[in-house]
């Protein structure tokens, strides 16, 4: 049996990765890696002179920032795919709990875009009779 078709070692690789991509968000997103990373910029500069500024001392900045952002773009996407799944997950909950909520909301994230439209439009019609109700109560300053 291989790596690739053990369950196992598929759900330790993905969590594995889902733990780590958490905590190098966590800390690429600190104070400290963003001064850390201005530090380095400035040592660059200040090497400058020493490189006669050539295009190696040039090409040194260029592929570090290429790597890091290529590989921080995965890093990203990561925690917002997850941040987003807690999110729907937990709205989710909110509708089954609540008694009066339409269950067939639950998992809308995953429809098409022409039926999200669909569901857009009719929840805007919603939206504008309520507004329309609102501007017409009684004592309401917009009918004097």
């Amino acid at each position: 049996m291989s790596m690739e078709s053990n369950p196992h070692w598929t759900h330790n690789l993905h969590g594995g990765f889902g733990r780590f991509a958490a905590t190098a968000c966590g800390w690429l997103g600190s104070t400290w890696a963003f001064l850390g990373a201005g530090l380095v910029v400035v040592v660059w500069i200040a090497v400058g002179p020493a490189f006669h500024f050539s295009s190696s001392w040039l090409d040194i900045i260029n592929t570090s920032t290429n790597i890091a952002t290529f590989l921080i773009v995965f890093l990203i996407q990561n925690a917002q795919n997850r941040d987003s799944r807690a999110i729907n997950l937990k709205l989710n909950e909110v509708i089954r709990a609540t008694d009066t909520a339409q269950n067939h909301l639950i998992d809308i994230e995953r429809l098409s875009d022409k039926e999200l439209d669909e569901m857009q439009a009719v929840y805007e019609k919603i939206k504008e009779a309520w507004t329309l109700r609102q501007s017409r109560k009684p004592g309401d300053i917009r009918q004097n």
